[in-house]
């Protein structure tokens, strides 16, 4: 088939969120398809689209909406043609894509962990008792209060570069981050430590960045097949059947992650009273085609285990 590729008088639009770490991400998807279709960069145009979890920082994102928040403005122009991809981070992604619009293709994951940050101390274990924490995740908050129940969890909205200034500032004595993000920004300097997931399970999807594009759009298909991961799609495949399951009943920190050995799949997964006073975690473990199924498995495990009183529970 003869595509239809980008010019730089006739560019492909992409579309992001104006963060420093979301315009990584679109150079980074410019830069592939530069590279897999040898033309230049020229013929490509990033779009910044303001979103609401983006213009309100003065509330809690579960106060103004929760998942969709980082996404709906940018899918809108997408459908209405303004541009002609979306960048987004997939732990943003809601797991159902307005009518129209498919998410398949995903580039290669970055480190999954969540970064502990602070100017003099490595773990939470060093925190003193009823020291402040600074986050604005509900997962993070739970997860935190799970295993420090001493300590004082404050909202903590924006960007990594205004989460490091609040942290400079002395809001909090430390902060958590995604090591993805730090990774693609090139923050070297900042001073974080890798959680392993042992200690702190991600977010679904974290350290994954997806590109959404409309149906029946057959040159940006084609261009988009040629820099999907697939080891990342399977990966993600598991991990949003598990939240899907678990997003029809529940409000609710949740946690998950799949890793790939050969042809075997591993998910893991958890769900968090909103105080962490109680956690119900699972695993599966079986062949890479059956994730999707495993993810519905995991999570039907989760809600059985719950009952229906763990869901009603509101922080």
């Amino acid at each position: 088939m003869q595509l239809n590729l980008p010019t730089p008088e006739n560019p492909m639009r992409i579309g992001t969120r104006g963060s420093p770490l979301a315009m990584a991400q679109a150079y980074e998807t410019r830069a592939r398809l530069a590279a897999a279709f040898e033309i230049p960069q020229a013929a490509f145009e990033i779009v910044v689209i303001k979103v609401t979890g983006d213009l309100i920082q003065d509330r809690s994102l579960k106060e103004i909406g929760g998942k969709g928040l980082f996404t709906r403005e940018i899918e809108e122009e997408l459908l209405a043609g303004k541009i002609d991809i979306a960048v987004h981070s997939m732990k943003d992604m809601p797991t159902i894509q307005p009518g129209g619009l498919l998410l398949d293709t995903f580039l290669p994951r970055e480190d999954p962990r969540d970064a502990f940050v602070a100017s003099t101390l490595s773990s939470l274990d060093q925190l003193d008792h009823n020291a402040v924490v600074g986050t604005s995740s509900l997962r993070r908050r739970a997860q935190l209060l799970h295993r420090r129940p001493d300590l004082t969890v404050v909202e903590f909205r924006g960007n990594v570069q205004t989460r490091l200034r609040k942290l400079a500032d002395g809001v909090a004595e430390c902060t958590f981050l995604a090591m993805a993000g730090l990774n693609r920004l090139g923050m070297e300097n900042v001073p974080a430590t890798p959680v392993e997931v042992t200690d702190m399970l991600p977010a679904v999807a974290q350290g994954a960045i997806g590109i959404e594009r409309r149906a029946g759009d057959i040159d940006t298909e084609a261009m988009l097949t040629a820099i999907h991961d697939i080891p990342t799609g399977q990966r993600l495949t598991a991990e949003r059947a598990f939240l899907l399951t678990l997003d029809g009943s529940c409000e609710t920190p949740i946690a998950g992650l799949a890793t790939l050995s050969g042809d075997t799949l591993h998910l893991q997964g958890e769900v968090l009273r909103p105080d962490g006073s109680e956690v119900i975690s699972g695993h599966r473990t079986g062949p890479i085609v059956a994730g999707g199924q495993m993810g519905v498995d995991l999570a039907s495990e989760l809600l059985a285990q719950a009952g229906p009183h763990f869901f009603d529970w509101r922080a």
